[in-house]
């Protein structure tokens, strides 16, 4: 059987990125908690908000580093298994990964170290403040990043010259039309998926009668969080469409199987996409469904997979699929959060057992509607890797496929006992919970907050 090194190359991509994937939307939310307890904190000086922050700046500290380590890995690939990608739009693309380093991760390492280890060292407004730049810093990373794929979506602000892309105008690159859209739906996936963990872990806690003030607060705060974010991702989610659609017509019908744009478009509940056939088998579906969603018109039209080539179609099956994994997902969090806020309102919410044990269970959600929205992202935009420029299968390198299957068999190995260590490692933080000795009265928080946060800092450490 002969190995095709492109596929190959695209299944090791594909691999590494989803493992990536995780750790950065994790990071950018949990950041932002952190940051958000800091802050209340350091007003109220109310001791829950404080062992909370320290709690989940632990799990944060392995999530960052298993994040870098993977990162890491998948810059390495654009030179090995990549190089043509690198050649013909390395000179968009360089410049704004490197943005993300300079801007960024240098602004993240720097005060996550002061995060991290200089609680009892520094005064409490600027251990407070390093959460916060922290968060800005992960916030910033995906804003780079988000540019920079964005790009590769729909490039603008470049010209080619001999099949090289040089850029023109950095203000129309970095802000290509389909970015807004993308960037405001990637940092909101990873706030609601950050929320559902907390969520998560807070019910767990209650489930099992251990840290009930913390747990509560947990509870309390991702579901105030998640009643206005997972509406306002629906939303979001529809302009992001529109969007799409406006730039990127094929991806919208790959999504959607919708392969005769002379028709009005059903939205397919499920349905099996057969290429070959160019139709839908056993499909279940809305009459005009899609057409009234993507047009805002029962009747409205929009183009089909048959108005392209088939050799210019993205890969039908796992586009139309994710895209309804993600879908499924996105209304199951808006009816959990919004249950969850009722429950609230009948001051039921910490006694709805059933309630709490699914919850409890649904911590992985947001982590599996992220991936299968990158699957319909990377997958719909196919068969190019930057549009109109370059296509996949001439950005390879020239390596054989012996070699590419070799290192992606080293990198499922190595991956699965790294990544189920560190995973393994955060579950016991988590089953831990908050521990030591917080700042509990506010007014000792007042009279001296450097003493109070430097005994808190040496309890914290046993006494050292």
């Amino acid at each position: 059987m002969d190995l095709d090194p492109v596929l190959l190359a695209r299944l090791q991509f594909a691999f590494t990125i989803t493992f990536h994937i995780i750790f950065p939307t994790f990071t950018i939310g949990l950041s932002a908690y952190i940051a958000t307890l800091g802050v209340l904190w350091l007003r109220t000086g109310t001791g829950r908000y404080h062992r909370l922050m320290q709690f989940w700046v632990k799990i944060f500290a392995v999530s960052f580093a298993m994040g870098v380590v993977s990162g890491i890995v998948l810059s390495y690939q654009f030179g090995t298994n990549w190089s043509r990608f690198s050649v013909v739009v390395g000179n968009v693309i360089g410049p704004l990964i490197g943005y993300e380093v300079m801007t960024a991760f240098f602004l993240e390492a720097t005060f996550l170290g002061i995060l991290l280890f200089g609680f009892s060292r520094v005064p409490p407004w600027l251990y407070v403040l390093s959460a916060v730049v922290v968060a800005v810093g992960t916030a910033t990373s995906a804003f780079w990043i988000l540019s920079a794929n964005s790009w590769m979506q729909y490039p603008a602000g470049h010209e080619v010259r001999d099949g090289i892309a040089y850029p023109l105008d950095w203000i129309a690159v970095v802000f290509n039309p389909t970015f807004p859209y993308r960037l405001a739906h990637m940092l909101n996936a990873a706030y609601l998926t950050t929320g559902f963990v907390v969520l998560a872990v807070g019910c767990r806690f209650l489930l099992a009668g251990k840290h009930d003030e913390d747990s509560r607060t947990m509870v309390r705060m991702a579901i105030g969080l998640l009643v206005i974010l997972a509406p306002l991702q629906v939303l979001i989610g529809d302009q992001h469409g529109l969007n799409t659609l406006k730039h990127q017509p094929t991806k919208i019908a790959a999504m959607e199987a919708h392969w005769d744009g002379s028709k009005p478009g059903d939205f397919h509940i499920f349905a099996w996409p057969d290429e070959k056939a160019e139709t839908n088998r056993f499909a279940i579906s809305i009459p005009r469904g899609s057409s009234l969603i993507l047009t805002h018109d029962w009747n409205g039209l929009f183009p089909g997979l048959k108005d392209v080539p088939a050799n210019e179609r993205p890969p039908i099956v796992p586009v139309f699929f994710a895209f309804r994994i993600m879908l499924a997902i996105g209304f199951f969090m808006v009816a959990a959060a919004l249950y969850g806020a009722y429950l609230w309102w009948r001051g039921t919410l910490f006694t709805t057992r059933w309630y709490l044990w699914i919850m409890s269970q649904a911590w992985w959600i947001g982590f599996v509607a992220v991936i299968a929205g990158w699957v319909v992202t990377e997958t719909g935009r196919q068969p190019w890797i930057a549009t109109g420029i370059l296509r996949t299968a001439d950005a390879t390198s020239p390596v054989s496929a012996a070699h590419v299957l070799t290192t992606l068999i080293l990198f499922v190995i190595v991956y699965g006992i790294v990544f189920a260590m560190g995973i393994y490692y955060m579950n016991r933080l988590i089953n831990r919970g908050p521990q030591g000795r917080a700042i509990e009265e506010s007014k000792e928080f007042s009279a001296s907050p450097i003493a109070a946060a430097q005994d808190a800092g040496r309890e914290a450490l046993g006494g050292r």
